[in-house]
């Protein structure tokens, strides 16, 4: 480890903690040429999760970006941020899980409609028309008439308050 303050190459751990819930080492180092001290940190190297978009292009899974849609959806509506926030942690959480460093969007979609369909129905039906690409009206109105269920028997259940 090269000193911040003369760049000797040489010095010693005084002090080693975990920090981050154990995701990080932090170490207290003093350096052998000047005797100042600085500190250090250590962590894992996590491999980047892929997003495989419709059309075979990749790109970084987003948490931001993902935020930032369901933000949209729910613009207006009685949804706290956190609970959007829980469902980005819960669709990052299972990306990380998975074996495989790619997950693809019909995934992550299916994920954040079954969450927001038991959150906030007009939130629901406002990232799936988005996210299935209507092209025109019926299909909005089916996946309406899907949301409400036979003869409206569901009402307003499901409508977060």
């Amino acid at each position: 480890m090269k000193c911040p303050y003369c760049g000797s190459g040489h010095d010693r751990v005084v002090d080693s903690r975990e920090s981050n819930q154990g995701e990080t080492i932090r170490r207290r180092r003093e350096c052998l040429g000047c005797r100042r001290r600085f500190t250090s940190y250590e962590r894992v190297e996590d491999l980047p999760v892929m997003v495989v978009k419709k059309d075979g292009r990749r790109e970084l899974f987003d948490r931001q970006k993902l935020l930032s849609g369901l933000l949209k959806a729910c613009e207006k509506r009685p949804v706290s941020p956190r609970a959007l926030e829980e469902i980005v942690e819960e669709v990052a959480a299972t990306a990380g899980e998975r074996q495989e460093r790619e997950i693809p969007t019909a995934d992550i979609g299916a994920k954040v409609m079954e969450r927001l369909r038991e959150l906030d129905q007009v939130a629901y039906v406002r990232f799936a028309s988005v996210y299935r690409q209507f092209s025109d009206v019926q299909e909005f109105l089916d996946e309406l008439r899907n949301l409400i269920g036979p003869a409206g028997s569901r009402g307003r259940e499901g409508v977060a308050r």
